[in-house]
């Protein structure tokens, strides 16, 4: 048995974390069903032999490189916990930043909003909390990540979003939207990092794209345009050396006022226009 400051120490094993000490305490806030206050509150609480075992191996795969979201099963976004796994990208902070363009060009009560590739539902159901009279429709082309959004959505209590599977536009006919958002894949498929860190545990058909992790941004903005009402925006996250390459495509497409926005770290993260 350790004690839980004990524990906290062996945050040194933890070499390719960027946030080792951090890792441990959601560790162990999971497995104690504790607060982090309360690991700094009673850091001599020992451990009983279950836990401890238990313990031992949540620290184990975290140092192999499973992705703490995965070894917890859950992720903060905006405030909102969300049930993840290996179906779906793990929810990133910088996507919020996404989420705040939406509400800073959309101040109105009603509005109708789509979110292509929805994964965890993060986006949607993060607009849905704020907008509880907007009419979302969130889709995704794997059926395992659409039962993972509706399990989310059920588990917020957020009925306003209608939740289906399509590859992008497939299943929406002709249906138009006020607001078309999308976090799709956008890592070249020669991008060094998908060798690194938390991606080599998410599904690569999430994260990877043709042309440079142009492709599903070109498709997207091609045919977003017959789906947006007069006036209607498009918004879309992409990597923070693409938003050049972004804007011209929105260009190419029709799209007006283009611009891009950046996330927390001042990078290129999210472009946006109206047709």
């Amino acid at each position: 048995m350790a004690t839980v400051k004990e524990n906290l120490q062996r945050a040194i094993e933890l070499i390719d974390s960027d946030t080792p000490r951090l890792d441990l305490e959601v560790l162990l806030c999971h497995l104690l069903g504790k607060s982090r206050a309360w690991l700094y509150t009673w850091p001599e609480q020992l451990l009983n032999d279950d836990q401890q075992a238990e313990f031992e191996q949540l620290l184990k795969r975290r140092v192999a490189g499973e992705p703490v979201a995965h070894l917890t099963g859950s992720r903060e976004f905006w405030s909102l916990p969300f049930k993840v796994n290996r179906s779906t990208l793990i929810p990133r902070p910088d996507t919020e930043v996404l989420v705040e363009t939406v509400l800073s060009l959309c101040p109105q009560e009603s509005a109708r909003l789509l979110d292509l590739g929805t994964g965890t539902g993060a986006i949607a159901l993060a607009l849905a909390s704020e907008k509880k009279h907007w009419q979302i429709t969130a889709v995704d082309t794997m059926p395992a990540a659409v039962a993972l959004a509706e399990e989310n959505r059920d588990a917020l209590g957020l009925g306003n979003v209608h939740i289906l599977q399509s590859d992008w536009f497939s299943a929406l006919a002709d249906a138009t939207f006020d607001v078309i958002v999308s976090n799709p894949p956008y890592i070249d498929t020669q991008d060094p990092h998908l060798r690194e860190g938390d991606v080599r545990f998410e599904p690569v058909s999430a994260l990877v794209a043709g042309e440079k992790g142009l492709a599903d941004i070109r498709t997207i903005a091609a045919q977003a345009s017959g789906h947006l009402s007069e006036n209607g925006l498009l918004l879309v996250e992409h990597g923070w050396e693409q938003g050049k390459a972004v804007r011209e495509l929105f260009s190419e497409y029709g799209y007006n006022n283009v611009e891009t926005r950046r996330d927390y770290a001042g990078r290129d993260r999210i472009t946006l226009g109206r047709i």
